[in-house]
């Protein structure tokens, strides 16, 4: 049975990727660090397993990892959004916060289980859209987002020799539990169950970059060729 590890896999896109990785034959480690959420799932199929971890907890990550097999797929999906409402007042604090939740837990996540991934397996790490564009209020949330782009396409050349396949996952709006706290317009809003099948179909087909829905995503990787003075003046707007 091939065997896949799904981090944030309590809510949102990572619950649903570990339903559909179960459905599809796959003994599924679920991690997370709600254990009623994760039992929840794991009532659903019997090759759902739960993880419990932090993952901005190193020492505690790799103690609970230590029955781990190899993996077949490894990814990375768990993460936070915050936005910072007042640039002059930046927050530093939210800003550290934002980086250990998306990006530094990413780095102690491939300390305890990249050895695990086997050879011509796969390591799927998601990102997000925000990475293509710098947008009003995301200085932590993209920032974050961006290294975490930078992070995999620097790992699809080093781990090449490896024979492991690295996909970026770059989603636009996905409805979940951190979605629903958003209080502007969210264009082509997408469900979990949708994301999570593009994620799997493209992890599949070995795709480097995964992102959907497809419409939104071309819209911002064509506004991300324009001289930045431009999407400058733009962003404004969108602003005010």
């Amino acid at each position: 049975m091939p065997t896949v590890l799904i981090t944030g896999a309590s809510s949102g896109i990572g619950r649903s990727l570990a339903l559909v990785y179960a459905q599809a034959g796959y003994q599924v480690f679920a991690g997370g660090r709600s254990q009623e959420r994760l039992s929840e799932i794991c009532s659903q199929h019997s090759n759902i397993e739960t993880l419990i971890c932090d993952l901005t907890e190193p020492e505690a990550l790799k103690a609970a990892s230590i029955n781990l097999p190899n993996l077949d797929v490894l990814i990375l999906n768990a993460g936070t959004c915050e936005y910072i409402d007042d640039a002059k007042q930046f927050d530093g604090e939210l800003f550290a916060r934002v980086i250990n939740a998306n990006l530094t837990s990413v780095g102690y996540c491939l300390d305890a289980w990249l050895p695990l991934v086997k050879s011509g397996g796969n390591l799927a790490i998601t990102s997000s859209s925000a990475a293509f564009l710098p947008l009003p209020r995301a200085e932590a949330y993209g920032a974050s987002k961006a290294a975490l782009t930078y992070l995999a396409r620097t790992l699809s050349i080093d781990l090449k020799p490896n024979n492991i396949h690295v996909s970026v996952i770059h989603p636009g709006f996905v409805k979940t539990p951190l979605t629903d706290k958003n209080s502007f317009p969210m264009p082509f809003l997408t469900s979990t169950e949708e994301a999570a099948q593009a994620i799997f179909k493209g992890i599949k087909l070995n795709k480097s970059d995964i992102h959907f829905p497809r419409i939104f995503t071309w819209l911002l990787k064509t506004l991300s060729l324009l001289p930045f003075p431009c999407w400058k003046i733009l962003a404004s707007r969108i602003t005010h």
